[in-house]
């Protein structure tokens, strides 16, 4: 028996040896550990290092390069797959991810019936409802004197404002981003049986509701996004697709926007002078900064296609079915693009488009009220605290596509202003 449990842990130790060794040589297995949840931009630089296009270990290309980036996902011939990319269990193999994983012609007509909730009218329409919602939140948090930003700010802002776009009545803010984080920490892929089971009591919980209001709405017609959707049925869009794209346009719907406000106040906190400089012209810096924090700290780390035939990409011929990890973070940080690449600076004239909502068909069909959000959130939240500060270690949710924090206590007091 000892000489079982000596041959046993000789074989662990082997094992740890030579899996952490091949771990610390591979950039992008090290990208969905510890370390790239912890900063994956130091990482990013290793890949490319190694050039604009680079061969993994499990076969298939990554990019650090914004124009081939931004060339892969604007390219017919490449392709969404996400499930074979992010593997057995991710939600796109678990769960029907609608239009997000689709390719033409089905994923044409499927936008084509989402897209007319996030019209610039309709977004426009929106602002008085972030507006009040931005001050209510505020009120409650700003009267702790100390807070979480995430919980009692940043989650249930967005998590309001896309349950009145679809029409979710009595939502549960709390429990709608709980969910959330559990698919949006998904996409990565399944870490385990309990992981597993969490997905699903997370997709059940939320396809309950769901369904519960797609009924309702049948019944009784409103104006609101699902209502739409809903007279589009049997014509535009199939019974069976309805509930996956309900589902996706509400997890979507929040899980961007509080990933971009946690971000951004992080990255201000971080630069306390560019914190001051917001907080003497919010009005006038308020997008900046947010459109700052999209290039260099985005809430969508990565994503892929998948070729479609044959396509050469940077000098190297891309083999039908293989695919291209295109790093959007590492795009945005380009220093052949962006002067100063790996510089936070609200001050920043732009220089190109960043990659932070993807590029092409796959454009985020949320990003116009993605924007609004954050721009109100982070604007009100200039004006009325501008003493703001940490109150304790920030904790990032533990997944590496998505980016952002789970936990971020701060303090304001003795100069927060009341909402006007």
């Amino acid at each position: 028996m000892g000489a079982l449990r000596f041959a046993a842990a000789l074989y662990r130790q082997r094992f740890d040896t030579v899996y952490h060794g091949y771990v610390r040589r591979d950039p992008m297995s090290r990208l969905h550990l510890k370390p790239g949840r912890d900063n994956p931009y130091a990482i990013y630089d290793q890949v490319r290092a190694g050039g604009d296009l680079v061969l993994t270990r499990l076969g298939n290309y990554v990019t650090t390069s914004y124009a081939i980036c931004s060339s892969v996902l604007r390219d017919r011939r490449f392709g969404v797959r996400s499930s074979e990319i992010n593997g057995p269990g991710a939600p796109g193999d678990a769960l029907d991810m609608s239009f997000l994983d689709r390719n033409p012609p089905e994923h044409t007509r499927l936008r084509r019936v989402a897209q007319p909730a996030f019209s610039p009218r309709e977004i426009a329409g929106y602002r008085a409802l972030i507006e009040r919602n931005v001050d209510d939140l505020l009120d409650q948090a700003l009267s702790l004197g100390t807070f979480d930003l995430v919980p009692a700010f940043a989650a249930p802002l967005p998590i309001a404002v896309i349950t009145d776009l679809l029409g979710v009545p009595d939502a549960d803010a709390e429990r709608f981003a709980a969910h959330g984080a559990v698919i949006g920490g998904a996409l990565d892929g399944i870490r385990g049986l309990r992981h597993a089971a969490r997905l699903k009591e997370a997709s059940d919980a939320l396809d309950a509701v769901l369904t519960d209001l797609l009924r309702l709405r049948r019944r009784e017609p409103a104006d609101d996004a699902v209502s739409r959707i809903l007279a589009a049925e049997g014509d535009q869009i199939q019974s069976s697709e309805i509930l996956p794209m309900v589902r996706l346009l509400l997890v979507a719907g929040f899980e961007t926007t509080v990933n971009l406000i946690g971000n951004t106040v992080n990255a201000l906190l971080d630069h306390p002078d560019q914190w001051a400089d917001l907080c003497a012209d919010p009005a006038g810096l308020a997008e900046k900064a947010v459109e700052e924090t999209l290039r260099w700290d985005p809430p969508v780390q990565r994503t892929a296609r998948c070729a479609l035939q044959d396509v050469e990409v940077g000098g190297r011929v891309v083999r039908s079915g293989q695919f291209v990890i295109t790093l959007l973070g590492a795009a945005n940080r380009d220093p052949s693009v962006f002067s100063r690449a790996g510089v936070f600076d609200l001050h920043r004239e732009p220089e190109t488009d960043h990659l932070a909502f993807s590029s092409g068909i796959h454009y985020c069909v949320g990003a116009p009220l993605a924007r609004l959000e954050a721009v109100i959130a982070i604007q009100r939240l200039a004006e009325r605290a501008p003493d703001l500060r940490r109150a304790g270690v920030v904790r990032r949710r533990n997944a590496t596509l998505i980016r952002g924090p789970i936990h971020f206590p701060v303090a304001a007091g003795g100069r927060v202003l009341a909402a006007r």
